[in-house]
């Protein structure tokens, strides 16, 4: 094992025993190099004269341009938009999103949590995890209607074990088929890892504070049996709360500090928060419980992240976060974000409004929504695909069918006035395909 791992490993040993038996095999190899990137780091720092580090070309001391590529980015100079950014992310931008994440999840006030890594969206940032997390055979715990990638990610990439329990029970979220499937795979395995994410993809469906309480109750009751527990929270809609009654922050917020074997990770980003989906900027924070000074074990944490995004893609794009650390210090970001859930609640509030009329009772349920992007439909009388494709050919409307029955509808793309139009062409196609 090199060096810098096993001091890594030592320092996160020294805060917290627990963290190294839940680092895959991968995970207690990672370490960040202390190669070029340190030594230009250093260059950077002391080299006052000639400066003959980094690859990258240099001319009159700043970054090398293309006219017809800076041309475009009005603005910004060609350091700020075109050289490497450090594989942990921009340093003002983690601190800044992390003093974002405090200022949005008042539960957090007086816990200590690391500083976020910026990973490449949410999607690296889950395979970051993966890597560093998961060892082929250990099992990953999932609601039964999840986001598909999750299996790619972590079962095909990684080689886990699919575990998964029902979502809802009635009309909210199934804590106690949760917490038995979480005591069953905890009692088989010894070390299970939990997906939370909420809002849900596909449902749109975030925990009440009651149900999240007793979430948060049930991983630490498992954790309290002696089973090693990694909790990522995967906060991809994180803020896009629509009822008053849900749960308005994290569930991150309530797991930090509640274990020794219980590792909460986050992951968010400005991809569908900030509406910036192809800038590719998502965050990884940890919340690991430590005795004593947490700072050292959260260093070493993102030491490894920071390894494997440096084995992997190297570092993530510096205009993205250019760009996302400029809005986030506007004087027009809140009332910007403000008006934008304006419109997102207002779509959700009219699928309600439309969905309430008795006439759709014969061909459908809705599935308990509350925040997010999505809803879904439950079918009583016909099949989803066949629906979906029929839908397609003969309408002109485009869903996704989820399993058997489940039809998933994403309210975020449509204008309120084309929500009553959409769900009445599906009641016709569906009464098409029924009749």
């Amino acid at each position: 094992m090199n060096p810098i791992a096993q001091e890594l490993n030592a320092a996160i040993e020294m805060g917290n025993p627990h963290l190294v038996e839940m680092l895959s095999a991968v995970g207690r190899e990672l370490f960040f190099p202390r190669g070029i990137l340190s030594q230009s780091a250093e260059a950077k720092a002391q080299a006052h004269r000639y400066n003959a580090t980094i690859g990258i070309a240099t001319s009159d001391g700043h970054t090398m341009a293309l006219p017809s590529v800076i041309d475009q980015l009005p603005g910004f100079t060609a350091d700020e938009a075109l050289a490497y950014a450090p594989s942990f992310g921009l340093p003002r931008l983690r601190q800044a999103w992390r003093e974002s994440i405090y200022a949005n999840n008042p539960s957090l006030a007086g816990k200590e949590v690391g500083t976020p890594v910026v990973t490449q969206a949410i999607t690296h940032g889950l395979s970051t995890v993966a890597d560093m997390w998961i060892d082929p055979g250990d099992t990953l715990l999932l609601p039964d209607q999840m986001w598909g990638n999750y299996r790619l990610i972590f079962a095909v990439r990684r080689g886990a074990r699919v575990a998964t329990f029902p979502l809802f029970d009635g009309g909210g979220f199934n804590t106690a088929a949760f917490a038995e499937a979480l005591r069953r795979e905890g009692e088989a395995r010894g070390k299970v890892v939990v997906i939370l994410n909420f809002p849900n993809n596909p449902t749109g469906y975030t925990p009440t504070v009651a149900e999240a309480a007793a979430i948060a109750d049930a991983l630490v009751a498992e954790a309290e049996q002696g089973t090693n527990l990694v909790v990522l929270s995967d906060d991809a809609y994180f803020g896009l709360f629509y009822d008053d009654g849900c749960l308005q922050e994290s569930i991150f917020s309530l797991l930090v500090g509640r274990h020794p074997r219980l590792l909460p990770i986050k992951l968010d980003g400005a991809t569908k928060e900030n509406y910036v989906w192809g800038l590719r900027v998502g965050f990884l924070t940890y919340g690991a419980f430590v005795d004593g000074d947490p700072a050292p074990v959260h260093d070493a944490l993102e030491r490894k992240t920071g390894g494997d995004i440096r084995g992997s893609i190297s570092n993530c794009s510096r205009l993205s976060q250019e760009i996302v650390v400029r809005a986030l210090a506007s004087d027009r970001y809140a009332a910007d974000k403000a008006e934008k859930y304006a419109l997102m609640r207002g779509r959700a509030n009219e699928v309600r409004r439309v969905l309430a009329n008795p006439k759709y009772d014969a061909a459908w349920e809705a599935y308990p929504f509350n925040s997010g992007y999505f809803m879904c439909l439950r079918l009583k009388r016909v099949e989803a695909e066949p629906l979906r494709l029929h839908l397609l050919a003969a309408h002109g409307v485009g869903l996704i069918s989820l399993g058997a029955r489940d039809l998933r509808v994403a309210f975020s793309c449509l204008e309120e006035a084309e929500i009553a139009p959409l769900f009445d062409t599906l009641l016709a196609a569906e009464g098409e395909l029924a009749g």
